[in-house]
């Protein structure tokens, strides 16, 4: 590989670190090629991109990218591949999934809107971070519940004044 191209890979690396909040880093390595090309396809259907990288060239770009990836390059030695994903538990859920039936791929480490975690003992952690779209939809469940107590006040208080203070004060008590 001439300097041109690694510099040209390098960019491109660095140009996903920038684009993606979730990077996952994981070893694959002793899987054939039937389990691989499972684990492609697995990674696919979840929206999560996998490529295996050169550890060097990923340290380069790790630094040359605008984020703090703390101590994640000291996982980059044997074996890497890089797993990128819009959802912070995605690739975590992939590779659980994937375990089930062989003991690769291994969680080397991972970068989640902005946290750190290094080594396999994370994957519980990472499967139960909750995305965006989940923490958004308990806060509107959240906000709801009230609401709901009112339009089931008004409902079994009889549609009068006194019948719907009535039910919500005892729903208060």
């Amino acid at each position: 590989m001439t300097r041109e191209e690694k510099a040209q890979v390098i960019e491109a690396l660095t140009a996903q670190l920038a684009e993606n909040p979730t990077i996952y880093l994981a070893d694959i390595s002793g899987l054939d090629a039937g389990s691989t090309s499972n684990l492609r396809r697995a990674c696919f259907k979840a929206n999560v991109k996998l490529a295996v990288v050169k550890n060097t060239l990923l340290a380069k770009a790790m630094e040359a990218a605008e984020k703090d990836f703390g101590e994640l390059p000291t996982v980059l030695k044997g074996n890497t591949s890089i797993m990128l994903s819009e959802t912070g538990n995605a690739p975590a859920k992939v590779i659980k999934e994937f375990r089930k039936k062989s003991e690769k791929p291994l969680l080397k480490g991972a970068f989640v809107e902005e946290a750190i975690y290094v080594g396999d003992d994370y994957l519980d952690t990472l499967v139960n971070i909750k995305s965006k779209e989940e923490v958004i939809g308990d806060i509107v469940g959240l906000l709801q519940s009230p609401a709901k107590n009112v339009v089931s006040a008004l409902k079994s208080g009889g549609g009068k004044i006194a019948g719907i203070l009535k039910t919500l004060s005892e729903k208060e008590g």
